[in-house]
Parts: structure tokens; C-alpha cells; sequence
């Protein structure tokens, strides 16, 4: 994990850094905020009243009862959806139970109603998207203690994070699973990779040819020597034979030698 320390405060031992040096406080609506940690836990901004996503038709009420989800109702627990992302959190905004909205995205005519729903659960997933990028690249504020007290706040960055979501925004280039199959003609990497294996091959092969060649070499030097070494053999019974006369030896065993 990387870690940028901040300065700390100049008195040493103080209990409580000074309100510049701590991070902005957020709001949270949860129902058990002490128990909220994670930035993901903040809703966001609700859609805008002319947002296309709460122009959708709601599921109609023949006779709606006075627990009935209606349709402002329902537009409601639609922009709390996108806005938190949570279905039991928007569904504690309008104050309905869970059994109560499946049992109406499930109902005939409830078309619209179930795909506002998928849409608003999507812009909960980029917004928690958007917390996640913003924690890779921010880090987050980590207390600083000493003895009990707090003495600064430092930055922690969690590159393991950093890394999932490189995998996942640039799958084309650090996914693993990915990686082979985008491996195609036309791809940098594909071309990149192609070009140092026919270079390789063609340094083989060029070695090949040259150690094929020197081999040539050896064995025609070799043959060279060998008739040297004939023609000196030859040279030399010749001369043998010249000094005896011209009579030519006599092989050992025949008769009269």
C-alpha cells in the first residue's frame, strides 16, 4: 500500500489535529450511520424532477389503498434507487417494504416500472464505480497515533484496488482473461509481439546457416589436408623407388626376398 504522510501538527501530543488537517466530514442518511465506513454508504445526488428516468408509466392502482404504492410513490423510490444504489435503503425512503415492491415490479403492466428500476440499479453501480475510481486515485485518510494520540492524518492508496479497476476499465490491455483473446492481426500488441518472433526466427536462422556453413568449410579444409597428405605419401614412395634403381619393392613374403 502506498502511504503520503501528511505534516503533522507542530505541537507534539496534541489530542485533536486542527479542523484544516481533518477530512471534510460527509453526510449520511443511513439508518446506523456509526456503522457506515465505506464512502459508498453517502448517497448521492437524486435525479432532477424532468430526469427521462422517472418518465417512465408507472403500474396502475384500480382501487389504491392507503398503503398503496402509488405512482409518486413510486417515482420516488426510483430516484432514491439511483441515488443510493441500495434497494432496502430506497425502499426505507418511501417507507415500503421489500416484499411489497417486488410484488409490484413482478405484476402485469409493471414494464416501465422494472426497467426504471434496472436503469436507476445502473447508475448506482457507476456511481459506486465513481467512488471506487476516486479512492484508487485520492487514497484515503488514515489517522495517524502515537501513544494514544492523534498526531496527523496520511494518505493510503490501495493498489490492489488500483489494479481491479485497470483490469476492468482497460481490459483490452492489463486483463488477463482478455488479453489473449483481443491477441489478434491488426492489434499493437499482436504486431509487436509477431515482429520479435519472426526477428528471432530470422536470427536462428541466420545462425543456422552460418554454423551449416562453417561445418562446409571444416569438412572441404578437411578433404584438402587428406590430399596433401596423399599426394606427399605418393611423393615419397616416388622418390623411394628412385633410389633402388626403379625396381619397384618387392611386397614382404614374395619369393626372393
Amino acid at each position: 500500500m502506498a502511504r503520503t504522510s501528511h505534516t503533522p501538527p507542530d505541537t507534539p501530543g496534541t489530542s485533536l489535529p486542527s479542523p484544516d488537517e481533518r477530512p471534510a466530514p460527509l453526510a449520511c442518511k443511513s439508518a446506523r450511520p456509526g456503522r457506515r465506513t465505506s464512502r459508498t454508504a453517502f448517497q448521492g445526488e437524486p435525479p432532477a424532477e424532468d430526469d427521462p428516468l422517472l418518465s417512465f408509466t408507472p403500474v396502475p392502482h384500480v382501487a389504491p389503498r392507503r398503503n398503496s404504492i402509488t405512482a409518486d410513490r413510486q417515482r420516488a423510490f426510483i430516484a432514491a434507487l439511483a441515488a443510493t444504489g441500495i434497494v432496502t435503503q430506497a425502499a426505507r425512503e418511501i417507507g415500503a417494504s421489500l416484499e411489497a415492491l417486488y410484488k409490484l415490479r413482478n405484476r402485469p403492466g409493471a414494464e416501465g416500472f422494472r426497467a426504471a428500476w434496472e436503469e436507476a440499479l445502473d447508475r448506482g453501480v457507476a456511481r459506486l464505480e465513481d467512488c471506487a475510481l476516486a479512492r484508487a486515485i485520492e487514497g484515503e485518510q488514515r489517522p495517524i497515533v502515537s501513544s494514544g494520540q492523534l498526531l496527523g492524518w496520511y494518505t493510503r492508496h490501495d493498489n490492489a484496488l488500483v489494479q481491479f479497476l485497470l483490469r476492468q476499465r482497460r481490459s483490452d490491455r492489463y486483463s488477463a482473461r482478455n488479453w489473449a483473446g483481443n491477441l489478434k492481426p491488426g492489434n499493437p500488441t499482436y504486431e509487436r509481439i509477431r515482429k520479435e518472433i519472426e526477428a528471432e526466427i530470422a536470427e536462428r536462422e541466420a545462425e543456422e546457416d552460418a554454423r551449416v556453413f562453417e561445418e562446409i568449410d571444416e569438412f572441404l579444409e578437411d578433404m584438402v589436408q587428406r590430399r596433401k597428405a596423399n599426394a606427399a605419401i605418393l611423393a615419397e614412395d616416388a622418390g623411394a623407388d628412385e633410389d633402388s634403381g626403379g625396381a619397384p619393392t618387392p611386397p614382404p613374403g614374395s619369393p626372393g626376398t
